[in-house]
């Protein structure tokens, strides 16, 4: 048996996870257990294999992570743009030069891994503060700029409308679905009490604010857990962060993560239907609750994000 220890998430005492601990890779690609965007797992459904865990408590801050292009004979602004995937504002942004001097022949660019803005952030300013200013989401801000509680003094804003007031394209358009969500069942044979919520929540034990990408449903050990929709295995086995873990990816970009898992009884690539068996609770180990921990993510350029719950499965919805 694998248990789940929520201690590790920053759980006061079962308070939610967020702040970057450690992830592991599958197919070469980072599923992270702990952080808003890890790097995107396949689009596709293909099968993913476990490989070598990265240790890593979060993803680099974007501004690290500045790929140099050198302009060559030929080459256009627009041209350069185009193949990095990136807007020309984007390029400019990270080049100032160019507003005035256009590309020249052997000058380097800095091209960040997508597009989205540098800003300069006042001091005292907190993630939520500048996330509002620039209509995005703080937990996204955090993620991409290096998992740190205190706001840098520059940082990346992902995106491509950067003014203040305007919705940025790094965040989903809704959190609702534009049609009826593929997730119709419940992960549980019942509904059952929340005892960690989605978000942000206060975790007393760090005296800060923490951040959940999925939610703990209170459960008795060897409950059933059952796919909420239909789909394929993803990902079936041991993770380093979430124990016995099953991921199903399913339409519209969606896909499920049920974690703290005592056995695994679907395979990799096997499709499911909506409530079909995927495994059964783990009894607790270190924690004074049993629970399954359940995230929705909701495919981005920037990989599986996390979303509430409750937008996208209605059996989930507050009562």
């Amino acid at each position: 048996m694998v248990g789940f220890d929520l201690g590790q998430f920053g759980f006061n005492p079962t308070v939610a996870l967020g702040n970057g601990l450690a992830r592991v890779a599958l197919a070469g690609v980072a599923l992270a257990g702990v952080v808003f965007l890890p790097t995107p797992i396949a689009r596709s459904a293909e099968p993913l294999n476990l490989s070598a865990a990265s240790q890593s408590l979060c993803p680099p801050p974007v501004l690290s992570r500045l790929t140099r292009h050198r302009v060559t004979a030929g080459e256009t602004l627009d041209g350069i743009a185009q193949r990095y995937g990136l807007i020309t504002a984007t390029v400019i942004g990270l080049n100032p030069d160019l507003q005035t001097a256009g590309v020249k022949v052997g000058q380097e660019l800095m091209i960040p891994p997508y597009n989205g803005i540098r800003v300069s952030v006042s001091p005292g300013q907190t993630w939520d503060q500048v996330a509002a200013a620039y209509n995005t989401r703080a937990d996204v801000l955090f993620e991409v700029n290096g998992c740190v509680s205190t706001v840098p003094a520059t940082i990346f804003v992902p995106g491509v409308n950067w003014f203040p007031g305007v919705r940025t394209a790094a965040t989903p358009a809704a959190n609702t679905p534009s049609r009826r969500s593929p997730l119709q069942g419940y992960p549980l044979p019942s509904r059952t009490d929340v005892i960690v919520n989605y978000g942000w929540q206060p975790d007393l034990n760090q005296n800060k604010l923490v951040c959940n990408t999925g939610g703990a449903l209170a459960s008795t050990a060897n409950t059933p857990v059952l796919a909420v929709g239909a789909g394929t295995v993803a990902f079936a086995g041991v993770d380093a962060v979430y124990g016995n873990l099953v991921v199903v990816n399913h339409a519209d970009g969606l896909q499920t993560r049920y974690a703290n898992l005592d056995q695994v009884t679907v395979t990799l690539g096997q499709t499911v239907r909506q409530g079909d068996h995927l495994g059964q609770v783990a009894a607790p180990s270190t924690e004074p609750s049993t629970f399954l921990y359940f995230e929705v993510r909701l495919n981005s350029p920037m990989g599986w994000v996390a979303q509430d719950p409750q937008d996208f499965v209605p059996a989930m919805a507050l009562r």
